[in-house]
């Protein structure tokens, strides 16, 4: 267990519904993708069991799921309402929990507890937030077979990793910023216009960083954030569709024989 794993005073784990209901879920025949089993366990069994694993002992799902909460109780997970995004529903928990917080998603079937343990080490002292995201290399290294969307900035290729962490008190004020990152998360072009004529034109030119990117948006609500490279590739992949849960299920069958 990480000393900043141990310090740290809750886990978040974002288990919302869209609007109408998500389309793979009821592909699979379930009301919410934390439902569906790989390898004989519900994937919100799996991230709640690598939450634990780093060392958080306390654990929350936002939900408004029934099923969902029935199993995070059977996990000794704390159930509160999700709101109407991922942002609102994060800003929420921090207002009732507190910092330092860990941020989750209930589809990210593949989580292991090092990664958290990693991620929180590797997180700057000062930074107010950190994000986790995977350089193209990394994931194709790990996991040749994936098809991602990129993030394309001076600095390389990045994908998401659904980890995310609100270390400080401070982390509050992003809360506004990561919705406007959620409406634009892939579009960094839109994102970098929002930062004025010199950031668009860095952008333009290749000469953009993501990290430079991420330390603007969040100079403008006043916190220090960080990107934090992920050590392994697989933390990049969610269950968003059919072929995303093909590979789990393989890379799970692997790890687990």
């Amino acid at each position: 267990m990480s000393s900043a794993a141990s310090n740290t005073s809750c886990a978040l784990i974002l288990a919302g519904n869209r609007p109408g209901g998500d389309p793979f879920a009821q592909e699979q025949g379930v009301a919410h993708k934390g439902l569906i089993e790989v390898v004989g366990s519900a994937i919100l069994s799996r991230v709640c069991e690598a939450l634990r694993g780093a060392g958080i002992a306390r654990i929350v799902v936002a939900t408004n799921c029934p099923e969902i909460s029935a199993l995070a109780a059977a996990e000794g997970a704390e159930v509160m309402p999700a709101e109407s995004g991922p942002s609102a529903s994060v800003g929420a928990a921090l207002a009732r929990y507190g910092a330092p917080m860990v941020v989750t998603t209930a589809d990210h079937a593949l989580l292991q507890a090092g990664w958290v343990a990693d991620f929180l080490q590797d997180t700057p002292e000062d930074a107010d937030v950190s994000i986790l995201l995977a350089r193209r290399e990394v994931v194709e290294r790990a996991v040749p077979q994936t098809k991602r969307t990129w993030i394309r900035l001076a600095d390389g290729q990045w994908s998401g990793c659904n980890l995310f962490f609100l270390k400080t008190a401070r982390a509050s004020r992003a809360i506004a910023l990561w919705s406007e990152v959620e409406a634009n998360r892939k579009r960094p072009l839109r994102m970098a216009s929002r930062l004025g004529w010199g950031t668009l034109l860095r952008f333009v030119l290749g000469r953009l960083t993501l990290q430079a990117m991420v330390s603007r948006l969040a100079g403008r609500v006043g916190i220090d954030a960080r990107v934090v490279a992920a050590r392994d590739g697989r933390a990049a992949i969610d269950v968003d569709k059919a072929a995303d849960f093909a590979l789990v299920r393989e890379l799970l069958a692997k790890r687990e024989t």
